[in-house]
């Protein structure tokens, strides 16, 4: 029993400091049988050839994490680029988790072992992290290798299960927030939770809300003014009013970062319930989750552009006089930074249920067959509006029917802004139900006495996604960019089989095969082939070999045109700013991405270091046929070096007219990328303290996307590929009072902006945190994370902020407190 509560402990992350003495309690049986992630068997220890990583409710209280996403996103096994509470831009207000750097769609995301609806904004491809409340969550177990073959699409980079808590009898209490050290950024957070045990089940309720308050950019010193060509003045052909009735060239730029949102405000309100009960012959189990989620992001009032017909413009002195390139062409364009109507507002308002029913019960037949029949639906609804957007139609005809004051340099009289500003108002939405059935238990026995085991079962699964935006930005007429409604569904049928067999005392081999059949493209079948060794009483080896898969979501097989301002360099130097507009395209004839992923390990448990543990796990992905967009940089660079075909696949013109660029998806792009990862744990105690020591790390030893290498760089579109990162955690333990530290490393990384090289410095950011237990009913905890207030890299081609805030902390110091009650 104790070998396996220790291998437990090995796969156990750092961040989880309580993990020795919380997890115990999930295998207090000897004979009890539990569920593991990546797999369909339920076992009596925690031994699988895969590497799987838990983080308690412990952990997560002593880091003062509020959402999943700030969890997971200090993780070493996160890269890239995921969205969260910083991420002002595009976000739509919601969170996700990105292992490996391979995309947020890459990585399945489940509750108590079952896939959550897709959420978010509507037609979305990932789950909204912030769905799923803090105060429900007894662990997060994170899978880091495929496992397409046991849980179908999706999992190529692996798997995030959210655990939630199960047979609560009481009532627990939790209040806490936190702030900056400058005084803003307010949070709180309360939950309450109620259970009781009776004598043939339990049920549990649960209320949580979360208040995350505002930080803006203006207010943080270290984050450069953004320069734009957009100013309030307005700009024809590049060139600015002079004020005597002609133009100049324009020497001002527009800060546009003073009025965006460093952290954006949020309100989330959770329900949740869940109950068993023990018929004679099965096991009832039910539980439900709502969230409403109302988040809000700001930005600089909208930079519109609108391209003028010369013939009917007016201006005094005629074209020589004002000087102005170009006049004298047909068109010319007209630019001007919207102060006069105010901030962009983004508003969403988000409501997701997930409502699930199971049956468990055994078959008498072999040695004892489990069984399982369960139904789960899940759905998706929000709105999202945007004010003080502007129609670009109309804003064209009032040039031409004012131009004096267009023209002037002056503010807008308010009869222009109302008839140019409109509230733009989109809606969306997703769905998903899954229906399974499920065998497992013993399958025969070996000649050596133990006992193979196998897990069995089919699916079946329909998903919905679907987004509406404004009319205005549907027709063309907004200085948004245009897109198209989305509006799509599919269906799944699945059929799997797992066996785990004991091929000798020391070795253990695991088989799974599962089949899916599509509605829309077809059939896809993956397997995966494990194993675990036991050399010696000390050392274990562990390796497991799979192929994966991920279907196109809905929103990449049915999604309308529509368009995206990403941060590119055009070569030729027509466009005067690093936000230049791409056309994204969808495709119906897309097909599954394909993938293989192999992990080889070992983990070591010395008998002459009692409570010291170590793991090394070397990962490789690859994946082919993947859904992506072409390389818009790289085509943009091989057309003006004189590449024609290059031009005409992202449809530019030799000369650099970039109006009508695009980024049409494909099934010809590729993924490579592989590293290690390590963790060392070690619990001991000395004199009265008992300390637990974690180091989790990762090293990135090769990104490769469609022929860039990523590796150890960092920029806007693709986030940040760090070659190493590391989390320390130390704890101490004295009586009713724990200590608790934490360091994470990211090492410096490379980057390109126009051209010049940059490259940002390595960090680390060190946190303390502390909790007190008065008694048995009433703890204390409080702590300060980034203590030395570290302020974030500079990335000349970040995202938002100067920086790429989903990589770097953009808030600063931040102190934080709580209470928990339980009675």
């Amino acid at each position: 029993m104790m070998n396996k509560l220790k291998l437990l402990a090995v796969l156990t992350m750092p961040l989880a400091i309580s993990t020795y003495a919380n997890e115990t309690n999930i295998n207090q049986k000897e004979v009890e049988r539990i569920d593991v992630t990546g797999s369909r068997i339920s076992r009596a220890d925690m031994e699988t050839a895969s590497p799987v990583s838990i983080i308690d409710a412990n952990a997560i209280k002593a880091g003062g994490f509020t959402s999943v996403d700030q969890i997971l996103g200090q993780t070493s096994a996160a890269a890239g680029m995921s969205l969260g509470a910083t991420t002002n831009n595009g976000s739509g207000g919601s969170a996700t988790v990105n292992l490996r750097g391979m995309g947020s769609q890459r990585t399945l995301v489940l509750l108590d072992g079952k896939r959550m609806v897709n959420s978010g904004t509507g037609a979305d491809s990932t789950v909204d992290l912030n769905t799923i409340p803090v105060a429900m969550i007894a662990r997060i177990e994170i899978l880091k290798d495929g496992a397409s073959a046991v849980y179908g699409s999706d999992a190529i980079a692996g798997v995030v299960n959210i655990i939630t808590k199960k047979d609560f009898d009481g009532v627990e209490v939790d209040i806490s927030g936190n702030q900056s050290s400058k005084g803003d950024g307010q949070s709180a957070d309360m939950s309450i939770l109620v259970g009781r045990n009776f004598e043939k089940g339990n049920a549990t309720f649960g209320l949580s809300y979360t208040d995350r308050g505002e930080v803006m950019q203006g207010d943080r010193d270290y984050i450069p003014a953004g320069e734009s060509s957009f100013i309030p003045e307005g700009t024809l052909g590049g060139r600015v009013p002079d004020g005597n009735g002609g133009f100049k060239e324009r020497d001002t730029s527009y800060d546009y970062a003073a009025e965006s949102y460093a952290q954006t405000p949020s309100e989330r309100l959770s329900i949740f319930a869940k109950g068993s009960y023990e018929f004679e012959q099965f096991e009832l189990n039910t539980d439900v989750l709502f969230t409403n989620r109302k988040s809000n992001q700001q930005m600089a009032p909208q930079p519109a552009s609108v391209d003028l017909d010369t013939d009917k413009l007016n201006i005094p002195g005629g074209t020589p006089d004002v000087g102005i390139p170009g006049l004298d062409l047909d068109s010319i364009e007209y630019k001007r930074r919207m102060t006069d109507a105010g901030n962009r507002i983004y508003e969403q308002d988000t409501d997701t249920l997930r409502a699930s029913i199971s049956a468990i019960g055994e078959f008498d037949i072999l040695n004892g067959v489990n069984w399982e029949l369960s139904y789960v639906h899940g759905s998706n609804e929000a709105s999202d509006v945007t004010y003080n957007s502007i129609n670009a139609t109309k804003m064209e005809q009032s040039i031409y029917d004012h131009q004096d004051q267009w023209f002037s340099g002056n503010p807008l009289s308010q009869d222009i802004v109302d008839d140019i500003s409109y509230t733009d108002v989109a809606s969306g939405g997703n769905k998903q139900d899954l229906a399974s059935f499920l065998v497992s238990g013993d399958a025969w026995e070996m000649p050596n006495g133990d006992v193979a085991a196998f897990a069995a079962g089919v699916e079946y699964r329909r998903d919905e996604g679907w987004y509406t935006p404004d009319q205005v930005v549907q027709d063309g007429d907004s200085t948004a960019a245009q897109q198209d409604a989305t509006k799509g569904s599919y269906k799944t049928g699945s059929a799997y089989v797992e066996l785990s067999v004991p091929v000798t005392d020391k070795l253990t081999s695991e088989f799974a095969v599962r089949y899916d059949k599509y509605s829309t493209f077809g059939s896809a079948t993956t397997w995966k082939v494990g194993n675990t060794y036991t050399a010696t009483d000390e050392l274990k080896l562990r390796g497991v070999l799979a192929t994966g898969y991920r279907a196109p979501s809905v929103a990449e097989l049915f999604g309308g045109d529509s368009g995206s301002f990403d941060y590119l360099t055009d070569p030729w130097g027509n466009e005067e700013d690093s936000q230049i507009k791409v056309i994204y395209t969808s495709d119906p004839n897309l097909q599954p991405e394909q993938s293989k992923s192999l992990t080889l390990g070992a983990v070591y448990e010395p008998a002459s270091l009692d409570g010291f543990s170590t793991t090394v796990d070397y990962w490789q992905f690859k994946i082919t046929d993947a859904i992506s967009r072409v390389n818009v940089q790289t085509s943009l660079n091989d057309c003006y070096a004189g590449d024609t075909d290059a031009c005409e696949i992202i449809n530019v013109t030799p000369e650099g007219n970039l109006d009508e660029m695009q980024a049409t998806l494909t099934n010809v792009g590729y993924q490579e990328t592989s590293g290690v990862d390590w963790n060392m744990q070690y619990g001991f105690t000395s004199g009265a303290i008992d300390w637990k020591l974690n180091l989790d790390t990762t090293f990135l030893l090769n990104f490769e996307e469609d022929g860039v290498d990523y590796t150890g760089t960092i920029d806007g579109n693709n986030g940040a590929y760090s070659e190493l990162k590391s989390n320390l955690t130390v704890g101490a333990q004295l009586d009713a009072l724990s200590l608790n530290y934490s360091a994470r490393f990211l090492s410096g990384m490379d980057g390109d902006y126009y051209g010049t090289p940059f490259d940002t410095a390595s960090v680390v950011y060190h946190n303390v945190s502390g909790a007190y237990q008065f008694n048995d009913a009433v703890t204390f905890s409080a702590g300060i994370n980034n203590l030395f207030d570290k302020e974030p890299e500079e990335v000349p081609n970040g995202n938002d902020a100067g920086t790429v805030p989903a990589v770097y902390d953009v808030v600063g110091r931040t102190i934080f407190a709580g209470v928990n009650v339980r009675f």
